[in-house]
């Protein structure tokens, strides 16, 4: 057996789902691919500019597909549309919009498929819209109505003209229809349309971000009243309340149901909560977090109290009982869970890579060193005796060996001596030469610093190395 792969391009793209026509009206044939639902019914579905559509009976069988222009019956004359059902669905469609088929209602039919000639006679009357539509608005204006022309629809044939318009109240446009026809040359219609109408034809964006929706999806308008707003606690901000057509939003509706409905399982706004302090009074409601907010003032907030629905409904059955709590919320108040959630982060600190220089304590100098090791030990007493001077020159110098730090193979060498006579001579008088150096700046140092009656001189007490001779080296060799 043979299988072709079917690409939708007859069955389901063209008759079910095509986007041939405007998204606002589309409607989608689910009974396309049933079988005989084509002919079922001889009765099309057509539209036409403006979100107008017609059905139109196909009595000589023509056959017709979705996205076909076809030229149909009109008064006078004939206008052009596109066939956007066919089949079943059309029947379904057509009680849907209350159109009546029965004795006393001929319908209209379809003359045939639109010619190139129709077509083109078609759009040069489409042409002519714009320029039909600012010229009516002046004439409007000189016969001060009041009344806003808001687009014009030509007929295919452009024999006849339709204008629709915008009024707050009832306009006599008796003398105006006489003006249009004698300046266009065209059989007069006059359409009153609302607000959301004229708003879905310009089209917008809302508040919410997307495309209107009377604009996208929605054709039969429903009328939205400011209770709606009420259920849902918004605020009654006209701003914020009406669209882009001057209304009220047509969302205000999409929502009010489940309110009501979340609405019957709370207590009445209107009942007093009675304990042995207080009597307390509705102040707002969290419908879905099921929380009633209470106050003792009705008019204005007042040591406001949030409870549970649960909750206030027992205190309402203890009211009825005449027993009266000592306060609005409950005796134990639940505790909210734990969470076994850790965070990713709390296992190592966020600036753990941040670069932190401490600074190293200094390390009591030991006896292995040289002639300051014990330098150090007489260091904090000056600190105890409230002298919070820096100490001087507490460390020795770098350049003689052993200051406190252990110099591997010092201790030997100095114990056993030094078998090399080469490295006694020049390094040892260097740093004797240093050692007397830094002596004497300690020295004038300590000359230098004033000395107070309650301060007691800086480093005095701690001893000094004396001085030796350069001409002697530090290591004597042993006989």
């Amino acid at each position: 057996m043979d299988f072709k792969l079917n690409t939708g391009s007859c069955c389901m793209g063209k008759k079910g789902c095509s986007k041939i026509q405007n998204n606002k009206l589309n409607t989608y044939d689910w009974l396309c691919d049933v079988p005989d639902a084509e002919n079922a019914t001889d009765y099309v579905e057509v539209q036409f500019k403006n979100t107008r559509k017609g059905y139109f009976l196909n009595s000589s069988k023509i056959p017709l597909e979705k996205g076909d222009m076809v030229a149909v019956e009109a008064s006078p004359g004939h206008d052009i549309g596109t066939v956007t059902l066919t089949g079943k669905l059309v029947l379904l469609q057509m009680k849907k919009n209350n159109v009546r088929t029965g004795e006393g209602y001929e319908p209209k039919k379809v003359y045939r498929k639109a010619k190139p000639t129709d077509i083109e006679k078609y759009e040069e009357a489409k042409g002519k819209e714009h320029a039909t539509m600012i010229r009516s608005r002046q004439i409007a204006a000189d016969l001060g109505l009041n009344m806003k022309i808001g687009d014009v629809e030509y007929q295919g044939d452009g024999n006849k003209a339709i204008f629709y318009y915008i009024a707050d109240e009832r306009v006599d446009f008796r003398q105006l229809i006489k003006v249009l026809a004698e300046a266009f040359r065209v059989r007069i219609e006059m359409k009153q349309i609302g607000a959301r109408q004229e708003a879905g034809r310009i089209g917008g964006i809302g508040p919410c971000g997307r495309e209107l929706c009377c604009s996208s999806w929605m054709t039969s308008f429903v009328s939205v009243a400011t209770g709606a707003a009420r259920y849902q606690d918004i605020s009654m901000n006209p701003q914020k309340l009406a669209g882009q057509c001057a209304k009220l939003k047509c969302c205000i509706n999409y929502e009010v149901d489940a309110y009501v409905e979340a609405q019957k399982r709370l207590p009445s706004r209107e009942i007093v909560l009675e304990t042995k302090d207080n009597n307390y009074y509705h102040f707002k409601t969290d419908i879905f977090k099921r929380e009633i907010t209470y106050s003792t003032d009705k008019s204005f907030a007042a040591n406001l109290i949030t409870i549970s629905a649960d909750r206030a409904f027992d205190v309402i059955n203890m009211n009825k009982k005449g027993s009266k709590p000592v306060t609005l919320e409950a005796d134990t108040k639940p505790q909210p869970p734990k969470r076994d959630a850790q965070d990713i982060l709390g296992q190592d600190s966020v600036t753990r890579f941040d670069s932190v220089k401490k600074k190293k304590k200094k390390r009591p100098s030991g006896n292995n060193g040289g002639g300051n090791g014990g330098s150090n030990n007489n260091a904090p007493a000056n600190n105890e005796n409230g002298n919070n001077k820096p100490i001087v020159n507490a460390r020795p110098a770098n350049n003689r060996p052993g200051n406190g730090e252990k110099q591997p193979g010092n201790d030997n060498n100095r114990n056993s001596g030094n078998n090399n006579n080469s490295n006694k001579g020049g390094g040892n008088n260097n740093g004797n030469n240093n050692r007397n150096n830094n002596n004497n700046n300690r020295n004038n140092r300590n000359k230098q610093k004033p000395k107070g009656n309650n301060d007691k001189p800086a480093n005095n007490d701690r001893p000094q190395q004396p001085a030796k001779p350069t001409n002697k080296p530090e290591n004597k060799p042993e006989a």
